[in-house]
């Protein structure tokens, strides 16, 4: 019954859902496109008969690379749909793959799109990246008998009390769930508490470990890092949030007084931050110049504003060390281990409740430097640069926490086997 409400509110939301497209479309042209995808309506976009992963936005699609890249290698003859709900993620996804994977966006959880989406892919199996649970999906999926695994799963106990609210649907709904792959035991014990059979719960650790540096990405970078800035210092603030832009340019402003000839690259979270990051730099009168105009920085050059999709982790690999972003504003923080994987000093915020488990894990070891606003910025950045060796020994803690942490994509992996075609050796 509770399902059949949640279908009806949904769908007397969908002209406040057209306009908050409408409306964010504004800044970012792409929420204004691909409407029909949003419906199911995507024939000639998929293949059917292989693998669905869905993985919401940028984050979820970064942490899934290793492992779509894993299952073309595995199983090169099914074809795989990877479905996004964001522009930003539906750009990381083809930046990534290309033609190698089908793409469009996951539609919205009304029974006739889903019924429709599900209609045109007829997966053999489905993957759900961390937590979204989609009641009708869900539903849909069970009914036609379709196993669907929910891959580097985590539920923090905020998320579980609104959850439990639910009472017997949610017990209903998890157990319609063929198997949940969660991150760690604390959020594996949430799962069961809710309603989840313990039979139906795996703990394979979490696959944002299960990232590495190719040579490729790291010759890239090194050229960079060479035709940019063969004798500067540079350092790299990513992934930053309205709010944050200004308190990394008074902090480099500081760092300049030192560090005249120090480079930054400042990279917004979202596309449509980039004009603002350009407007915040010139106000604060510092020279830049932009990743996608393809100039080169020149000794007068203070700021490089990287503005482009699916450059981040090239990016990283060009710098000393990074502050990553959404920590020093209450967004919960962004992906510590990304610049970690290249051996680089990591700095954040205190506001890291996304990343609560890792960036414990790295604090610990002292691979994590947690910061409160520009001045401590720009005192712990300015202690990393005018020491290599401390430097060094950051970067190297950061690195160790990645290593210590892998192997999830390979216990995930095998319990994928038994839901998919038997592997040719």
């Amino acid at each position: 019954m509770l399902r059949l409400i949640y279908s009806f509110l949904l769908y007397l939301l969908q002209p406040l859902i057209w306009l908050r497209l409408f409306l964010r479309g504004r800044k970012a042209p792409a929420y204004r496109k691909r409407w029909a995808e949003r419906y199911g309506f995507c024939r000639g976009k998929v293949e059917p008969n292989g693998i669905m992963l869905h993985s919401v936005s940028v984050g979820e699609t970064l942490t899934a690379i290793p492992l779509v890249r894993a299952l073309r290698y595995r199983y090169p003859m099914l074809p795989i749909t990877v479905t996004t709900m964001t522009p930003t993620g539906s750009e990381r996804v083809l930046s990534a793959f290309g033609d190698d994977v089908h793409h469009v966006y996951l539609p919205y959880d009304l029974p006739c799109s889903v019924n429709r989406f599900l209609n045109q892919v007829r997966p053999k199996l489905v993957i759900i990246m961390e937590t979204e649970l989609w009641p009708n999906l869900i539903h849909q999926l069970n009914k036609r008998h379709i196993p669907l695994v929910i891959a580097n799963a985590r539920l923090s106990a905020r998320s579980a009390h609104g959850y439990s609210k639910l009472g017997k649907t949610m017990q209903t709904m998890l157990q319609k769930i063929t198997l949940i792959a969660a991150q760690n035991k604390e959020d594996g014990d949430r799962f069961i508490q809710l309603g989840l059979k313990p039979s139906h719960l795996a703990i394979t650790g979490s696959l944002k470990f299960d990232i590495s540096v190719t040579p490729e990405l790291s010759s890239r970078a090194l050229s960079l890092r060479r035709q940019w800035a063969p004798h500067r210092p540079v350092w790299i603030a990513a992934s930053t949030h309205e709010g944050e832009e200004n308190i990394i340019l008074d902090a480099h402003a500081n760092l300049l007084q030192r560090f005249p000839n120090l480079l930054l690259i400042l990279v917004p979270r979202h596309p449509e931050r980039f004009p603002t990051a350009q407007q915040l730099t010139i106000q604060a009168g510092m020279s830049y110049i932009t990743r996608s105009s393809g100039e080169v920085p020149n000794e007068q050059t203070q700021v490089v504003i990287g503005d482009t999709m699916g450059e981040l982790m090239l990016l990283y690999g060009i710098a000393d060390l990074a502050f990553v972003g959404g920590s020093l504003v209450e967004r919960g923080g962004h992906n510590p281990l990304e610049p970690a994987a290249h051996a680089i000093p990591v700095l954040m915020g205190s506001h890291t409740f996304n990343f609560n488990e890792i960036c414990n894990k790295l604090a610990q070891a002292e691979g994590l430097i947690t910061v409160q606003d520009a001045n401590s910025l720009a005192e712990q950045v300015e202690s990393l640069l005018a020491d290599e060796s401390y430097r060094n020994y950051r970067g190297q803690r950061a690195v160790n926490v990645l290593l210590q942490n892998q192997g999830a994509l390979e216990k995930l992996l095998a319990l994928l086997e038994p839901y998919l075609p038997a592997r040719s050796h």
